[in-house]
C-alpha cells in the first residue's frame, strides 16, 4: 500500500487560487455530489455541523474516488480528537478560533509524529496507514500533514506575525463571521471595517509564505480577498445552496415563473 498523498497540500503548490465548498449536510450523498461538482476542496464541519467521527469517516471514503480535496475543520483543539481524525486519514486541518503563537506551536506538534511533535502511535489501527500496511508510515506520515489555523478574533489578528512564524503553521484562515461579532459589527461580515481587517490579514499572511484562506460566498468581496491575497478561497455552503435553491423554485412555481435554471434531468 503507497502513503495517501496530501491533495490539497499539493494543489496549492500549483500557485493558483484554488476554490472550496463547506460540507454540513451529514448525508455521505451529498457529499459525493459535491465531490464531482468541480471543486478543489471540501471542507466538513465537524465545529457547527452535526457530524460525529463516524460521519467525518463516511464522508472521507465517499470522497476518495473523486479528484478534491478534503480538509476538516475538528470542533476544537483537543489533541485527542485530533488523533483520531489523524488516524482515520484527514492529513489538512483547519482549526478554529487560534488566538496565539503558543496555541498554533501546541497544534503543530499535535498533529506529528515525534520527534517534530506528540502524535501517539497506533497503526495497526489506523486507516490513514491501511491498518499497518503502509510501509515506513511512521516514518512519512509527517511529511503529508497540513496545518491551517483560523484567526477569527481582534485578538489573533493582534497575533498574526507571530502565528505565522510558527514552523509547521502552513496557513491561516480568516473567519469573517466570528471576526465581524468580535469587532463589533456582528451578523456583518461586509462591513468596511471587517472587509478591511481580512484584506489587510490575507496581505500578511500571503507575504509571510503561508496560504491564505477566507470564506466568502459574495463573488465580487470574494474577487476582492482574491487580488489581497486569499489563495484558497470557501464560496459556499452546501445548506445554504439546498435552502435557498428550494426557495427560489417554491417561489417561481407559485408565482407562475419558470425559474431559470432548470431543466427536465434526463429519464424524467
Amino acid at each position: 500500500m503507497e502513503l495517501a498523498r496530501n491533495r490539497f497540500a499539493r494543489a496549492m503548490a500549483s500557485g493558483q487560487t484554488r476554490y472550496g465548498l463547506w460540507l454540513g449536510l451529514p448525508d455521505t450523498t451529498a457529499a459525493e455530489i459535491a465531490a464531482g461538482a468541480g471543486f478543489d476542496w471540501l471542507l466538513i464541519d465537524h465545529e457547527h455541523a452535526p457530524f460525529e467521527l463516524s460521519g467525518i469517516l463516511a464522508h472521507l471514503q465517499a470522497m476518495a474516488p473523486y479528484d478534491v480535496a478534503p480538509i476538516v475543520r475538528p470542533v476544537d483543539d483537543s489533541p485527542s480528537l485530533l488523533k483520531k481524525l489523524l488516524d482515520i486519514g484527514v492529513q489538512t486541518f483547519l482549526v478554529p478560533m487560534v488566538e496565539s503563537a503558543g496555541q498554533a506551536q501546541a497544534l503543530a506538534r499535535a498533529l506529528r509524529y515525534p520527534p517534530a511533535g506528540t502524535r501517539g502511535l497506533g497503526t495497526s489501527l489506523a486507516r490513514a496507514a491501511s491498518w499497518g500496511q503502509v510501509p515506513a508510515y511512521l516514518q512519512r506520515a509527517n511529511e503529508e500533514i497540513c496545518l491551517l489555523v483560523q484567526v477569527e478574533t481582534t485578538e489573533a489578528l493582534a497575533n498574526l506575525t507571530q502565528i505565522l512564524a510558527v514552523d509547521g503553521v502552513d496557513g491561516v484562515f480568516i473567519g469573517p463571521s466570528d471576526l465581524s461579532a468580535s469587532m463589533g459589527h456582528i451578523g456583518d461580515p461586509a462591513h468596511p471595517e471587517v472587509v478591511a481587517a481580512i484584506s489587510t490579514a490575507l496581505g500578511t499572511i500571503a507575504a509571510a509564505g503561508k496560504f491564505a484562506g477566507v470564506l466568502c460566498i459574495d463573488p465580487a468581496l470574494a474577487e476582492v480577498y482574491r487580488a489581497c491575497g486569499a489563495n484558497f478561497i470557501g464560496v459556499g455552503v452546501d445548506t445554504l445552496i439546498l435552502a435557498q435553491g428550494a426557495r427560489r423554485l417554491a417561489q417561481a412555481v407559485k408565482s407562475g415563473e419558470a425559474p431559470a435554471d432548470t431543466q427536465t434531468p434526463a429519464g424524467y
